[in-house]
């Protein structure tokens, strides 16, 4: 995960004037298929030189959404002069942009007022971004000003004047309406070139179950939606597939009033419980019941102090649903904001701060955290009386290289009094303190349950836990048995009103293979389902008894695949047909 962040960091630069006072210069990830550049636009070649331009010109059905983009010869700075953005069949200018102003507000969602950065730089790649879609079965053409970017030595760009120079057009329609599957392509191959695109298709009050299934690629902006239910979020490569922008509260903060549910936040209180919608997160969805994210990553690329700036924000109500599954989460602070019922499993999840924290409830399964920082808090649970907080069964809590003297969790129990942190059978490293739980302003806290059950190490011996604060609790048999078993059940935590469940969806398919005589083979599948899922491989459609699990190892020929189940559904993988040579 470390590398991870590393490659995230140095792959790309963020230039963006006037945002240093501001704390957000961000390293940012730009992928993008970049088409040569025609005639017309190469003879305009000034002393910085432009290589190539996507949507390239004369370029058919293109994505209404696609951001714009030039690759220089070398890397460009932002210079003086406009952007400008015309409908082809009357000249009307559709959108205009000063590349002078840094930070520019559109609407996400339906909701108004965020803040976002028009122009993005990376390394050679000038993307910029429309504060909204163009239409579809139109033809556009894009002027930019002489200098409008130069290089480092004051060396202009030409620009393009002629209503020729770069022109294209976009896809004659939609998707059908009611589409069930949406696909999502950073190159602009599929439905849509960005997420928030294929979820402003799918229209608000909606139930019918609908997949956005999102290509391997790097997606830039924000992602806001509300109302929008039954709703599975699906990455196609939970490393490959990543959504990153530097979103925070600095940046966005909660201002310019809420369409959904007028009023604000009190102080200290969550946002869901008074009808105020935050803007600061990088995936925020604002009460959605039934939504399923899976098999990705949110990345929110603030930096560390940049302030709060979560990774996801479900903003749900008492009876919102959410599973989260094989997704990987990074931030600082507050990486990770859930108020509603959620389930969340076999996610990754990075911070320092407060970095899960809101009311809940939610039920961690199989899950990683890991701090980034010494002597800071995992988890800040603001649970009322009238629902559990957050509990974590089999989950691990450690820390980068260094980290010590960290708290699972803290509180300020005169304002939350019923805060719920709950630790099942989770492996704890020596990030996590002897303490291991803190009270805020207070001593006295006769409703909080900070409790574990048997927390041990890597090596599954118990740890000790002579020292934890007087107040927390550590959970035995057989004096604890029933409590154990009710915090062990995701349904008894989410309210006794839902069990989560996921049909399988096969994230990788069990490959075919040639190999020599006496060679060994390992088939695999990948799949995220909740709950866990049962595995029975078959030979040449015949059950093969024992091979159970998602990897399955032989050494004969035949047509292999693999039956997935579990009690939301069953789902069979492609054949892998593996060959013998002899």
């Amino acid at each position: 995960m470390t590398v991870k962040r590393r490659w995230l960091s140095t792959a790309a630069v963020l230039v963006v004037v006037g945002l240093t006072c501001l704390g957000l210069v961000q390293p940012v990830v730009i992928i993008g298929r970049l088409e040569p550049v025609s005639a017309s636009v190469a003879a305009q070649r000034a002393d910085l030189v432009a290589t190539s331009i996507y949507p390239a010109t004369a370029a058919k059905s293109v994505c209404p959404d696609t951001p714009l983009r030039i690759t220089f010869t070398s890397a460009p700075i932002v210079g003086a002069g406009q952007i400008q953005v015309f409908d082809a069949s009357t000249d009307a200018l559709v959108e205009s942009t000063d590349v002078a102003v840094p930070i520019r507000s559109k609407s996400i969602g339906g909701l108004p007022n965020f803040n976002y950065y028009p122009i993005i730089i990376s390394d050679r790649v000038a993307s910029i971004y429309l504060s909204h879609a163009l239409a579809y079965g139109k033809t556009y053409y894009i002027k930019i000003s002489p200098g409008a970017f130069k290089d480092a030595g004051d060396h202009p760009f030409a620009g393009f004047n002629e209503s020729k120079a770069w022109r294209f057009a976009t896809k004659a329609q939609a998707p059908l309406a009611g589409a069930r599957r949406i696909t999502v392509a950073a190159d602009g191959s599929k439905d849509f070139a960005t997420v928030q695109g294929a979820i402003d298709f799918v229209p608000e009050g909606n139930t019918a179950p609908t997949t956005i299934f999102i290509h391997k690629g790097t997606y830039e902006g924000i992602i806001f939606f509300t109302a929008k239910n039954n709703l599975t979020i699906l990455g196609e490569d939970r490393k490959q597939t990543i959504i990153a922008y530097a979103n925070n509260d600095r940046f966005n903060h909660n201002a310019g009033g809420n369409p959904f549910a007028p009023g604000a936040a009190a102080p200290g209180t969550v946002p869901a419980r008074t009808g105020a919608v935050y803007r600061r997160g990088l995936l925020l969805a604002h009460r959605v019941n039934d939504l399923t994210i899976a098999n990705l990553t949110l990345h929110n690329t603030t930096p560390q102090g940049g302030s709060q700036a979560e990774a996801i924000i479900l903003n749900g109500t008492q009876t919102a649903r959410a599973i989260i599954t094989n997704v990987d989460l990074y931030s600082f602070q507050d990486t990770l904001q859930i108020n509603g019922q959620a389930y969340v499993s076999n996610c990754y999840l990075e911070g320092d701060v407060d970095f899960m924290w809101g009311t809940g409830p939610c039920f961690f399964e199989n899950c990683h955290a890991r701090a980034l920082r010494s002597n800071a808090y995992y988890t800040q649970i603001r649970n009322p009386a009238t629902n559990h907080g957050f509990v974590y069964k089999n989950c691990v809590f450690d820390g980068a290289p260094g980290v010590s003297g960290n708290f699972l969790s803290r509180i300020a129990p005169a304002r939350f009094p019923y805060s719920e942190v709950v630790l099942l059978d989770c492996e704890l490293s020596d990030a996590v303190g002897e303490i291991a739980w803190r009270l805020d302003q207070s001593d006295e806290a006769p409703n909080i349950h900070f409790w574990e059950y048997k927390s041990h190490n890597r090596a599954a011996a118990l740890v000790d836990t002579s020292r934890r604060l007087a107040i927390s609790k550590q959970l035995k048999l057989p004096d604890d048995k029933e409590t154990i078993a009710n915090y062990g059940d995701p349904k008894f935590v989410l309210g006794g009103q839902w069990t989560p469940a996921l049909a399988p969806v096969i994230m990788s398919q069990p490959a075919s293979v040639v190999v020599n005589a006496g060679a060994k083979v390992v088939l695999n599948v990948s799949v995220a389902a909740v709950p866990t899922p049962s595995f029975q491989w078959q030979r040449n459609g015949r059950n093969v008894s024992g091979a159970t699990q998602a990897n399955y190892t032989i050494e004969s020929a035949g047509s292999y695949r693999v039956v997935i189940s579990n009690s939301a559904g069953r789902v069979i993988s492609t054949p892998a047909k593996v060959t013998i040579k002899r």
